[in-house]
């Protein structure tokens, strides 16, 4: 296996900004719009994006959540393994809101579509966006596409894209790994 660096840390931090102002742009009130990370990775980022516009941009009044999809997939019961759920911590309401999932990686946008199911658990969003650091480009399987991208790669499917978080790998960094 070799891996190549799509993205090293001061790369990724250049992107983390650009998103965040890039939601300010779009949602100059947050009053009303909910941050929610989709477990696993997605919270990493999530976390970073919140942090940034608290932190750099002085936005207070942010929501954050984060989404265990686990159950909601197509392929639950289809590997060979169990799959292992995460914790959702959603403390707030989603009714009426404008709801914006994190992840880190979009593929497939099968992770997505099972995302928009379970948030209906929780209420009906008045509108719903996607944001995600590395959008892998012609490997869809569903007509899902970001609004908010950080990156995105032309990736075939038997490569694979790691994203490395200080918090998690102790680096920011992103990898192509080609097997």
């Amino acid at each position: 296996m070799s891996q190549k660096v799509l993205l090293n840390a001061k790369e990724v931090n250049i992107i983390l900004h650009r998103l965040a102002c890039q939601l300010i742009e779009k949602h100059t009130n947050f009053s009303n719009t909910v941050l929610i990370g989709l477990q696993p990775r997605g919270t990493f980022l999530a976390n970073r994006i919140a942090k940034i516009l608290k932190e750099e941009y002085g936005v207070q009044d942010i929501q954050l959540g984060y989404l265990d999809i686990t159950f909601y997939r197509d392929d639950f019961r289809r590997g060979d393994k169990p799959l292992a759920a995460n914790t959702t911590e959603i403390n707030f309401i989603v009714e009426d809101k404008n709801v914006v999932f994190i992840d880190d990686v979009l593929y497939t946008g099968r992770s997505i579509r099972a995302a928009l199911t379970a948030i209906q658990s929780f209420g009906r969003p008045n509108e719903i966006e996607l944001l995600t650091l590395i959008d892998r480009r012609f490997s869809r399987h569903l007509p899902i596409q970001p609004d908010y991208r950080g990156r995105q790669v032309d990736v075939i499917n038997d490569e694979k894209v790691k994203v490395n978080w200080m918090e998690n790998e102790g680096e920011d960094s992103v990898y192509l790994i080609e097997k």
